[in-house]
């Protein structure tokens, strides 16, 4: 069922902070209710057509509790993030604004933390960001003023304190949640950890991770994690998706910087009928062993251009459990049942 909490007067009116909420966002208040949140990722196109974003994300809408809307990733330029979280706000959803380092300084930084929560923004996403030099444009000047652990400092300075880092106020501060990035499966794995640590003091609410193709890595991090409390102390979205082929697999485990593929998982891509569908398979079983994995809070699907095949993971890995995190046509209902009842 849709939570009451998580509608408002209308689909895209912004919610009102519960106690002990810094945001008006859903997600927000999912994971502090105990729900394990599924969030997804679309990466901009390069295009300015709106239409574009809804055509993206309509396959999984019922589906995803928040929508990440990524910053230039692999330092190539599409539609930016702030325009996509705002697109994404119009229709309703509820988006992860992600900022990168890499092309932005602080002033401008701490500009579109203001516009974005000024649009409706509730999540934020800090990210240093890939170098120019993996991208399509490494003739470009990377600015990297902040990097992921100052930003999340800057906007809790913002959010918590109402002041630039100049010590200027503000006089409408940013209601927003704030998360970080983490590979657990990036050496050295011992500093993993202790990275996260820093993230959370820093000011991290919520981490969503690098791919995991490797339960029992992931189970090695968070159990030391947990040795640390940091589980405690902030939401982990552990990071799934689906992998196209074998051949797709070792391309990105050879190309895609972070991310761990191991020989068994290629494996067994290689000896089946359709590769395709194994790879959804693959990744439901992990996201099951996830959801069973003390700490982890809930999953972060990046599903590139493979966007339809979203509903399909969660459905069949019965992660919500019956919960719906969000769909037009329920939102009505809620709507149409409290009218007649204030009527």
């Amino acid at each position: 069922m849709l939570h009451p909490d998580d509608i408002g007067p209308v689909p895209w009116a912004p919610l009102k902070p519960l106690p002990g909420h810094v945001s008006r966002g859903r997600l927000e208040r999912v994971l502090r209710r105990g729900e394990f949140a599924v969030t997804a990722e679309i990466n901009p196109p390069d295009s300015a057509d709106p239409d574009e974003i809804e055509h993206r994300i309509k396959p999984f809408e019922g589906w995803v509790d928040a929508i990440n809307a990524t910053d230039g990733s692999g330092a190539h330029c599409h539609m930016s993030s702030i325009a996509v979280s705002a697109l994404l706000i119009r229709m309703g959803y509820s988006p992860v604004t992600q900022i990168s380092c890499r092309d932005h300084n602080r002033i401008a930084i701490q500009g579109n933390v203001l516009g974005a929560a000024a649009l409706g923004v509730a999540n934020i996403l800090c990210l240093t960001g890939d170098g120019v030099q993996a991208g399509d444009h490494p003739e470009a000047k990377p600015v990297f003023d902040l990097d992921s652990i100052s930003l999340l400092q800057t906007i809790r300075t913002m959010r918590d304190e109402g002041k630039f880092l100049s010590g200027r106020r503000i006089t409408g501060p940013p209601q927003v949640f704030v998360g970080a990035a983490e590979n657990p499966f990036a050496p050295p794995h011992d500093f993993r950890p202790i990275r996260l640590a820093k993230k959370i003091a820093a000011g991290a609410q919520f981490i969503q991770t690098q791919y995991c193709y490797d339960v029992p890595m992931m189970a090695r991090f968070m159990a030391r994690v947990r040795d640390l409390g940091l589980h405690e102390r902030c939401f982990i979205l552990a990071g799934c998706g689906p992998l196209a082929s074998a051949k797709a697999a070792k391309w990105i485990r050879a190309n895609v910087p972070g991310v761990h593929i191991p020989d068994g998982v290629i494996a067994r891509l290689e000896g089946a009928k359709n590769q395709r569908a194994e790879g959804k398979r693959i990744c439901v079983e992990i996201i099951q062993q996830l959801r069973e994995m003390p700490g982890i809070a809930g999953v972060h699907l990046m599903a590139y251009k493979q966007e339809e095949s979203i509903a399909e993971i969660v459905h069949e890995s019965g992660v919500l459990r019956g919960r719906t995190p969000w769909r037009r046509d329920l939102v009505a209902h809620m709507q149409a049942v409290e009218t007649q009842g204030a009527a």
